[in-house]
């Protein structure tokens, strides 16, 4: 049995170049990979292909998944098609808790490693659905780490308006354009106002 993995972090830790970067390794062996990413936000929604890209200039072509995407249906006919020898999903935090399941089935009915990387908590410190679901289902939970601007490690992250303060309410996503910056957790508390 293969495992479902969950690679998290605060912004800007680098989660997509490591996605990359391994599935480069699968590659490079000769192996077939299957990338996803979330086409929830800021994709042409009638798109089915899309980009993994990272902040240091590194990038692949990717299958986009949606809430109402049926990622087993969808993996098992590509590993039909083609057969694969891993999965790696971006942007994980956007799935749905029936997705997450859905991965985790890949893994236990193909034998296949499913290896999801997100983020785990939004810019008010709340759990997105789908890192809820994966803390609580996935086989390996990996830190993948940055550090605050006072040099300790990073665990939150801190959507900033154009004047670099913090902004406090709003949706859970959005796709107006935000700068996200990621601070300690105490840095956090006091950008929010949550500390004095």
């Amino acid at each position: 049995m293969s495992k479902l993995y969950f690679t998290y972090s605060a912004m800007n830790a680098g989660k997509s170049a490591i996605l990359l970067q391994a599935a480069y390794n699968y590659r490079e062996r000769g192996m077939e990979v299957m990338l996803l990413t979330s086409g929830h936000y800021g994709a042409d929604q009638s798109a089915t292909t899309g980009q993994i890209e990272s902040r240091i200039g590194l990038s692949a072509d990717a299958h986009l998944y949606r809430g109402e995407t049926d990622l087993y249906a969808a993996i098992k006919t590509q590993n039909e098609t083609l057969p694969i020898s891993a999965i790696f999903l971006d942007e994980a935090q956007f799935l749905t808790e029936a997705q997450v399941w859905q991965l985790a089935r890949i893994g236990d009915d193909f034998g296949l490693p499913v290896l999801c990387y997100g983020l785990r908590t939004d810019f008010q410190g709340e759990l997105f659905p789908g890192s809820a679901a994966l803390l609580a289902l996935a086989d390996d939970l990996r830190e993948a780490r940055t550090i605050c601007h006072c040099g300790r490690k990073a665990t939150m992250t801190a959507r900033m308006d154009g004047d670099g303060n913090a902004i406090k309410d709003g949706e859970q996503v959005s796709v107006a354009k935000a700068v996200y910056v990621s601070l300690c957790r105490k840095h956090w508390e006091q950008d929010l106002g949550r500390r004095a």
